[in-house]
This record gives structure tokens, C-alpha cells and sequence, in this order.
């Protein structure tokens, strides 16, 4: 069946379903597996190599074990495995790096480099990052807000939350590292998520306009809601795979450094896409028809004291 002719409203209890079952999911894999937060949001010290061959992760973690700290998350990288990377729970002053800096190069050949982020740091890039998520949503709020109506900024922040979400469930149940590069990523699929939902949007409001405020039921709605998914559907869908194309591209032949990035762009492409065409657009219709409704009944009832 063509994507222009199914019933989406038919199906908006499955969707919400199973998005229902995913925060579920995510919220208990956060109680469990918690987030894999890199130094960016916590605290230590993280040790880089970039060589001209191929590396030995291993070298690189007895030789840091032998000044005795504890070398966690080694990662070996790029064409030739000649980037290397482990990551330090301590916080190193300026003596220790240079200890450990002289130590690898005498035993790889190689001068690291070192970067270290303090416990103050941390916390306040992880509050930065939480109000950025914040802020961004009240004005996405205000702004649709002022172009359309408020139930319609308000179930797009849900579904952008939605796709938020979604993200950092995965990260935890792969426990893939979370860094300041996440953040950027994050704040990237909320400002594609809502374009994509605000076409949608924006043929609701032109369907609604064409109805000249004649709807009296939530087939109405429903209506309403198909007729402007069915115009925009395959418009979304070949706007993310354009998208996808490139982020796969780099997902495959792209640097280590971006490889947080790009997961959660692939994960939110997908995420923003679905929640733009089943959640957003279907549940500003369940909220639009009850909130319609008290509006009646609150004006039949002074008529009838």
C-alpha cells in the first residue's frame, strides 16, 4: 500500500505504544546501565597517540599501568590502527603529565597528548548541557507557539524529547561514551526534528484553514491528521535518507573523534523522522479534540445556570 493512502490515526495507539514502551525501557536501562559519561562530564584524564603505523593498545596500557594508574577504555583506531586512546579516572597535575608523557614516548616512540578535565568542569558542562536542552525547548515552544498554536509547540517538544530520549537509551544500553560531542549531536536532531515536524504542521494548519472550522468530531481530526501526513510522508522520508547517506558515510569512513557524533545522528535521523510522521501530528490531535471539548461544555454550562 502506498504511503499516501494508509490510515495513520488508525494505527496512533500502536505508536504511542510502543513509544510509551521505549521511554519505559529507557528510564530502567538508565537505573541500571547508567550513561557511559567520558571525562567531558565527569572527571579524569585522557591520553591520545597518533602514530605513523599501526599501534599496540596494549604497550599503551602497561606502559601507563607502570607509573600506577589504571587505564581504562583503550581504543585503537584509524586505517592503520595508528591512533590510540585510553582514558585515566585521576586528574593529573602538570609534574604527572609530563612524567607520563616522557614515559610513552620513550616506550612508543610517540608523545601523547594529554588532556585532563576536573570534577568542577565537568559538572558545569554537564549543567551547560542540560539547560541548553531546556532553553532550546521553551523557545521551540514559543516559536511554534506564534506561527501555529500552543498544543502544537507542545506535543513537537514531546515528540523532540521523545528523540532525545531515544538517543541516550541507546547509549546506555551500548554503553557507548557520552561526550561533549553527544551534546552537539543532540541539540543538531532537535533542530532537524522540528523542521520536519513543522511541515508537517504547516499542512495541518492549510487542511484546518480548507475545513473553514468545521470540525465537530474527532474524525474531523483524524481526518485532518491523515490527509496532512499522506502530503508530507514521502517528502520526510526522502529528506532523511538524504541526510542518512552522508552520516552513514562517515559512520564507516569517518575519524574516531566525530564517531560519537555520527551514531547519535544516525539514531536521531531515524528517531526524529518516526516521531515528526506518528507521534507528533497524531497526538496534537487526541489533544486539540479534548481540549475543544471542555471549551464547549465550559460555554454550555453558563447558558444553562
Amino acid at each position: 500500500m502506498s504511503f499516501k493512502k494508509l490510515n495513520y490515526m488508525k494505527y496512533r495507539k500502536l505508536f504511542f505504544t510502543v513509544s510509551t514502551i521505549l521511554v519505559i525501557l529507557g528510564i530502567v536501562s538508565l537505573f541500571i546501565f547508567k550513561m557511559n559519561l567520558g571525562i567531558d562530564f565527569s572527571s579524569g584524564t585522557r591520553v591520545d597517540i597518533q602514530g605513523k603505523h599501526a599501534l599496540s593498545i596494549d604497550k599503551l596500557t602497561d606502559t601507563v599501568e607502570s607509573l600506577g594508574y589504571e587505564a581504562e577504555r583503550p581504543t585503537l583506531a584509524g586505517n592503520n590502527n595508528n591512533f590510540a586512546s585510553v582514558t585515566l579516572n585521576k586528574v593529573l597535575n602538570q609534574d604527572q603529565i609530563n612524567q607520563l608523557q616522557q614515559k610513552i614516548q620513550k616506550d612508543m616512540g610517540y608523545k601523547p597528548t594529554v588532556s585532563t578535565v576536573s570534577p568542577a568542569v565537568g559538572r558545569e558542562l554537564a549543567k551547560n548541557a542540560f539547560w541548553a536542552v531546556i532553553i532550546s525547548s521553551i523557545f521551540i515552544i514559543i516559536y511554534v507557539w506564534i506561527r501555529f498554536e500552543f498544543l502544537q509547540g507542545l506535543t513537537a517538544v514531546i515528540a523532540l524529547l521523545h528523540d532525545a530520549f531515544f538517543i541516550i537509551t541507546i547509549f546506555s544500553l551500548l554503553h557507548i561514551e557520552v561526550n561533549a560531542v553527544f551534546i552537539a549531536a543532540l541539540l543538531t536532531i532537535i533542530g532537524y526534528s522540528i523542521n520536519d515536524t513543522i511541515v508537517t504542521f504547516d499542512r495541518v494548519r492549510e487542511n484546518v484553514k480548507l475545513k473553514k472550522g468545521k470540525l465537530t468530531s474527532f474524525e474531523d481530526y483524524k481526518e485532518i491528521v491523515n490527509k496532512s501526513i499522506q502530503q508530507t510522508i514521502v517528502r520526510s522520508i526522502n529528506t532523511v535518507l538524504t541526510v542518512l547517506i552522508p552520516v552513514i558515510a562517515l559512520l564507516i569512513f569517518g575519524s574516531p573523534s566525530i564517531r560519537t557524533f555520527t551514531i547519535a545522528m544516525f539514531i536521531g535521523l531515524i528517531a526524529g523522522v518516526y516521531s515528526s510522521i506518528f507521534i507528533a501530528a497524531p497526538l496534537w490531535a487526541v489533544m486539540k479534540f479534548k481540549h475543544d471539548q471542555r471549551q464547549k461544555k465550559k460555554k454550555v454550562r453558563p447558558q444553562q445556570s
